[in-house]
């Protein structure tokens, strides 16, 4: 014998029926967001590139002070270049973050929306749903709380807007940089200067006892006139004292009026 359900039959069918369209409408909801991300994606991906370019120009230019090496140029470039993805790296992240909150709450909205769809009845099938939605919605949130901090310490320790010219605001980590890299020009300077005062010369000079006389030296460019003279009266034949004679270099000319001028090596003036 057929048993009549009534009101109750009908009512499940309804019930159905508005959780497919409901489903239907997320899907649908779900497809055209997706579709405008990917078309503000690719329509915005030239423009981040050349602003991510011309921000690193600006910045290798404000920092870039005096004569520097093409390869000093180079790193300082790479470094800049890499600092600034490490930005927008960030900046991604923090809108990923946004976009996951905001569907967070849409979730929410729409369940709390199905609470009050299915507050006359409540079947098997509805629980084992919500069940589902609840642990999905708890491993969500425990993501969210995993990414939460790590992003808002990035952001507290960024800052400053990336996309803000900053070179007139004092920055540590930039006065860090400009003071290492003029430790190393400083320290390449001295080791060529140290290098070329290393290389010998010869030098030629003069004397007179009666009748000219030359003779040959070799030095160190970076050997001083005194070391100089010393090195020629080394060589020189043993004279008499007090016997006057004049000494010529190239650029310059000293007169040792004496044998005890030799040690002195005192010019005349």
């Amino acid at each position: 014998m057929a048993q009549y359900k009534g009101a109750a039959s009908e009512a499940g069918r309804a019930m159905h029926l508005m959780k497919k369209r409901e489903k239907q409408r997320e899907q649908m909801e779900q497809m055209k967001q997706r579709i405008a991300e990917e078309n503000i994606m690719k329509s915005n991906i030239d423009k981040k590139f050349s602003a991510h370019y011309d921000a690193v120009e600006a910045e290798l230019k404000s920092s870039t002070v005096g004569l520097v090496t093409l390869n000093d140029m180079k790193a300082k470039q790479e470094a800049l270049v890499k600092e600034r993805e490490k930005q927008l790296a960030k900046k991604e992240q923090s809108k990923e973050l946004q976009l996951k909150l905001e569907k967070l709450r849409e979730k929410e909205r729409k369940k709390e929306a199905k609470r009050k769809i299915s507050s006359l009845s409540f079947t098997l099938d509805e629980e084992e749903e919500v069940g589902e939605e609840e642990e999905e919605e708890a491993m969500y949130e425990e993501e969210l709380e995993r990414e939460a901090p790590e992003i808002s310490m990035k952001k507290r320790k960024l800052g400053k807007n990336p996309d803000v010219d900053t070179s007139f605001l004092p920055d540590r980590d930039r006065e860090e940089e400009e003071n290492r890299l003029r430790e190393e020009l400083r320290q390449e300077w001295e080791a060529k200067q140290e290098k070329i005062k290393s290389e010998e010369i010869e030098i030629t000079f003069s004397y007179w006892d009666g009748s000219g006389h030359r003779r040959t030296v070799k030095m160190k460019k970076g050997n001083t006139m005194q070391q100089f003279l010393q090195k020629a009266l080394e060589i020189l034949p043993l004279m008499l004292s007090f016997i006057s004679f004049f000494f010529y270099g190239k650029e310059m000319h000293m007169a040792l009026t004496s044998v005890a001028q030799w040690l002195g090596l005192r010019p005349i003036k």
